[in-house]
């Protein structure tokens, strides 16, 4: 019992750390998905893909397409597969996927509707996974597969609430989905006139909606959710043009998104969330800095060292990658 004690303390006082690390690219960054200590994926504008089987010493960069694309979303399935999400109204809006660690990619989806606008996706596993972009006509527009992505489907709109005027996600840091299980998700709004979170238990076939105390404008709303398990999670944003301003921008829930609490402690604007696989410890990145916490959100530390617009923890580890503007690409070290 001692020693277990012993080791708590010594891991409740030891100092997060970033490592900064060289992407040899200048675009900007806002996806990153890693898969462990060694393999991670980045993506970012100009149809920048990156990818490390090193701990990022090394980044290689990946072909994707000829055209120029603004890559905002990566989603790792294992350190061989892997999606990546890019926006823009129209044919913009489009989703890739590669089997061979980057080799070749094959365009899954091109959206077809010239007033959609794809946001963010996320996978419950190699073969289901989701898609969400701006409301159409105050109507909700989120996409699900179950193989793989080689089919994507429209969830009818009778199986969603309304949206609100302009209602959709920042497609800031690629992380307005959460998941949890085989048929959890959540999706953090904002730009209408209030942040809401949808939220569905059966695999995306039905939703409901969710209103939370953040403020939500053009600039501000919910920017990134993040979830432990089916009740406790977080959501973080704030106003993107205030980078230093720590107004209405963290809410927790501990009934899986029904209710929501307004918690105060972060730096300033926050464009990303992220659990510790299966642990209470979480943090919270934006272009100016990051916070951690280790109970759920309620209390938060700032963390020294440069900002991001996105994270992603190596599964079940306490380590993870933070990417950002000009290329800048670092790696967090929760314990010693």
């Amino acid at each position: 019992m001692k020693l277990l004690v012993a080791v708590s303390i010594l891991t409740m006082l030891a100092t997060p750390r970033w490592t900064t690390q060289t992407s040899g690219v200048t675009a900007r960054l806002r996806g990153v998905s890693a898969v462990n200590e060694q393999v991670a994926w980045a993506s970012g504008s100009g149809s920048t893909v990156l990818r490390t089987t090193d701990g990022g010493a090394t980044w290689e960069k990946l072909k994707v397409t000829d055209e120029t694309l603004d890559f905002r979303d990566v989603d790792a399935i294992d350190a061989e597969t892997a999606y990546i999400l890019s926006i823009g109204n129209g044919q913009a809006s489009r989703i890739y996927k590669t089997t061979d660690s980057g080799k070749t990619w094959k365009l899954q989806f091109r959206n077809d509707d010239e007033k959609a606008f794809l946001d963010a996706m996320s996978f419950w596993d190699a073969n289901h996974g989701i898609a969400f972009g701006d409301s159409v006509d105050k109507q909700f527009y989120i996409l699900t597969t179950a193989d793989g992505g080689n089919t994507w489907s429209r969830v009818p709109s009778q199986n969603l609430p309304p949206a609100k005027e302009n209602e959709g996600a920042f497609a800031a840091s690629g992380t307005n989905i959460a998941l949890f299980g085989k048929s959890h998700a959540w999706i953090g709004t904002g730009a209408a006139a209030k942040s809401r979170v949808l939220r569905t238990s059966d695999g995306g076939r039905t939703w409901q909606v969710a209103d939370t105390p953040l403020a939500s404008a053009q600039s501000s709303g919910i920017f990134s959710i993040a979830f432990r398990d089916a009740k406790h999670g977080i959501v973080v944003g704030g106003d993107y043009t205030k980078e230093q301003a720590a107004v209405a921008n963290l809410a927790v829930t501990s009934d899986g998104g029904a209710t929501w609490t307004l918690v105060k402690g972060l730096s300033g604007f926050r464009s990303v969330a992220a659990y510790v696989p299966g642990q209470k410890t979480l943090v919270a990145i934006g272009p100016s800095g990051s916070d951690y916490s280790q109970d759920d959100g309620r209390t938060w530390t700032t963390i020294q060292g440069p900002g991001f617009d996105t994270f992603s923890f190596a599964r079940g580890k306490q380590i993870g990658w933070g990417a950002g503007a000009k290329g800048t690409i670092g790696k967090l070290t929760l314990t010693n």
